[in-house]
């Protein structure tokens, strides 16, 4: 997931609890720990341009703080999630990594994801080592340049750093942008420190510069799908090279009025199942990997029972933003455009 930075200084203004707040927490989780293989749900794998294969439902982190993270990720392993999605800004990877660890669930069944942020694309090898130390981790399958997007690094702020008019603090992309970020994370597949490398937030053109100059045709690019927003120029066009789409926010906004939509509820009737679950089932039926998040052990399992649409249902719901509008709910100001 992605996020508004004005939201984002709000969300990371953690409370940090004692280690006895966390071991209660282990103990309080330890039935999510010693889990049946029969609790857990079927995730069919799509297959990255590497040839790695990467699980068709992650789980995501955004917007978690401490005991929400560990509490929802030791759920949703327990639930039967191999794919989990996380980043640097989060602020979440510690933790994220410890639920991971206290799971029991060893590294090689998992599909770990983590991002680089803006500050850091200059220093992309440094910042990936901070995040593998962050998680306990050797290595993560996917790393994702968060958005095309670079920010001072030795600015007034670690994140998000301003000018002394209040503008963020960007950097001249003719001194460094972001295909000069992609080529360094070209690198990082040298140090196997990460598996495969993608973009995220990215218009079909800074899809298109980075094929033309890139030696790597990036494995994934993350971005804001859902009903509302179905994006199929950009995700047709990545699927013709290659490139994996991932879905954030697959349930639309907070609140997810989309949910309340009368078409999406006749079809989930239809198929005796929530709104929701035809969402992240429209997702898979597109062939890309939605990462929808939830801090409800409930919700996080019902997630997962996706049903098989019929390609005339599918097609119903990508047509839906034409009566309904189309709705973009992420759209951070960075005082450059960065959507079409």
């Amino acid at each position: 997931m992605t996020f508004p930075p004005t939201v984002l200084c709000r969300t990371f203004s953690f409370v940090f609890h004692q280690t006895s707040t966390i071991e209660l927490l282990q103990l309080q989780n330890h039935s999510y720990i010693k889990r049946k293989e029969s609790e857990m749900s079927t995730i069919p794998n799509f297959k990255l341009n590497t040839g790695a294969e990467i699980p068709a439902i992650g789980f995501g982190t955004w917007r978690s703080t401490e005991q929400e993270a560990y509490n929802a990720v030791i759920a949703a392993l327990k639930a039967g999630y191999k794919h989990i999605d996380t980043a640097a800004v989060y602020g979440n990877e510690e933790i994220v990594g410890k639920a991971i660890r206290d799971s029991g669930i060893s590294r090689n069944e998992l599909f770990i994801t983590t991002k680089l942020w803006s500050t850091d694309h200059q220093r992309a090898e440094q910042a990936l080592r901070e995040s593998l130390k962050k998680l306990g981790v050797e290595y993560v399958d996917l790393y994702l340049m968060h958005w095309p997007v670079t920010m001072n690094g030795d600015g007034n702020d670690a994140l998000f750093p301003t000018r002394e008019d209040g503008s963020r603090d960007l950097i001249d992309p003719s001194k460094w942008s972001y295909l000069d970020t992609y080529l360094s994370m070209e690198k990082l597949l040298e140090t196997k420190l990460t598996k495969a490398i993608g973009i995220s937030n990215f218009s079909l053109d800074k899809v298109q510069v980075i094929l033309d100059k890139a030696n790597v045709v990036p494995a994934a690019l993350q971005i804001e799908l859902h009903p509302f927003l179905p994006q199929q120029e950009l995700v047709d066009f990545c699927q013709s090279k290659g490139i994996l789409v991932e879905a954030y926010s697959p349930l639309g906004s907070a609140g997810a009025p989309l949910l309340q939509t009368a078409q999406l509820q006749e079809i989930a009737a239809k198929y005796n199942t929530t709104p929701a679950a035809i969402c992240i089932s429209w997702s898979v039926w597109r062939k890309v990997v939605p990462l929808p998040k939830s801090v409800t052990p409930e919700r996080i399992a019902a997630n997962l029972k996706i049903v098989e649409l019929s390609d005339e249902d599918g097609k119903a719901i990508s047509n839906l933003h034409k009566s309904l509008g189309i709705k973009r709910f992420v759209s951070p100001e960075w005082g450059i455009k960065i959507f079409d």
